[in-house]
């Protein structure tokens, strides 16, 4: 049986739900799940804060014996392993589903076409590729997470027109508008992490949480590449490690300043050199992140432009002129030739107030 408008009908409330997941269920993907059953949602559910229960698992709680002979929307294939709850296709043929749509497959060994062949085995129909790209799109963190092992990098670059992010005096504030900050501050809450270098922490000492009203809550972990420790416990990151996730990435030799951070709150992950961008990378991966926004500053992005890291851009542009002795929004990327200049592909484009935001993906 092919898939039908009503199918995409909802499949777009299931890649919804699933949204609602993005920068809380790390290190897990974020699912949405809908069951219907004679044309009417019995059950809905997406993968929970810190990865469960998983949305199949919400979605049948909530239908219950409705369940039984009804269609499951789902956007990633149900996992067949039992880690710590049973497999999420198990729980689907016994409830009695006769039918699953599922937008893309689950690219985790575990899992990996089993849990397709788990529900055919039981008689259950299954349909997949169903608005896949967009499924892709929202779980692409989770999948090169466990193709690669590292998580998804966007870039957050908000400038003039002419890409500086600052006077030559430093003053920055503000670039943009309220709108395109709050926008930016959406982006945290869907972001597993948020990463700056040690030239924003002593310019700016950011706090670096969520403000949007509602979303408080939603603050992602702060990640600080800082090679030689200089941030401190007055610094707001560290004052406030004990209430909001903090990470700081520095280089051997610095054990003391290392202790006293530790000691108020804030896990210090040590690397060989800082400088290999996919060993931080690897070392982010393994912490478990899947999605991390890069908010700066310049020679950081640089940084994750030369490296292949730059995943997406997000670049917020305000309708000022600063002229060339103002601070740049990219650091030296060191090109010998404009054939070498990393390439992006635009994605959209949106006014945010009187800014424009225009996002980028990396091309395949």
């Amino acid at each position: 049986m092919a898939t039908t408008s009503v199918d995409i009908k909802f499949m777009k409330t299931a890649l919804g739900l699933a949204r609602r997941g993005l920068g809380r269920v790390a290190p897990n993907p974020a699912v949405g799940c809908v069951i219907v059953r004679d044309g009417i949602t019995v059950g809905r559910g997406n993968t929970q804060p810190g990865g469960r229960p998983h949305a199949e698992v919400m979605a049948l709680a909530e239908a219950g014996e409705a369940a039984r002979g009804a269609t499951a929307y789902v956007t990633l294939e149900p996992c067949s392993h039992t880690g710590q709850t049973g497999p999420c296709a198990d729980a689907l043929i016994k409830a009695g589903i006769s039918r699953v749509v599922c937008a893309t497959g689950d690219p985790d060994e575990r899992v990996s076409g089993r849990g397709f062949d788990m529900l055919r085995s039981a008689g259950i129909e299954v349909l997949t590729g169903l608005l896949q790209a967009e499924a892709d799109r929202i779980n692409a963190g989770f999948f090169l997470k466990v193709r690669e092992g590292r998580p998804l990098f966007t870039l957050k670059m908000a400038s003039s027109m002419d890409g500086r992010i600052a006077l030559a005096s430093g003053e920055s504030k503000w670039i943009t508008g309220p709108e395109a900050r709050a926008y930016g501050h959406l982006l945290r809450a869907q972001h597993d992490a948020i990463l700056i270098g040690t030239g924003t922490l002593l310019a700016d000492d950011p706090m670096l949480d969520c403000r949007l009203m509602g979303l408080e809550g939603r603050s992602p972990v702060r990640i600080l590449l800082d090679r030689h420790l200089k941030v401190t416990p007055e610094h707001k990151l560290v004052a406030t490690a004990k209430q909001i996730p903090t990470l700081v990435l520095c280089e051997k030799g610095n054990d003391t300043r290392k202790a006293a951070l530790e000691g108020c709150g804030v896990e210090v992950i040590v690397l060989e050199n800082l400088n290999d961008m996919h060993a931080l990378a690897k070392a982010l991966g393994a912490r478990g992140l899947t999605r991390v926004l890069v908010e700066g500053g310049g020679q950081v992005h640089a940084s994750f432009l030369k490296a292949g890291l730059a995943d997406r851009v997000e670049h917020f542009m305000a309708p000022k002129l600063i002229g060339s002795d103002g601070k740049a929004a990219l650091g030296n990327l060191g090109l010998a030739a404009l054939g070498h200049a990393p390439h992006v592909t635009c994605v959209s484009i949106r006014r945010l107030g009187a800014d424009i935001l225009a996002s980028f993906d990396k091309p395949e």
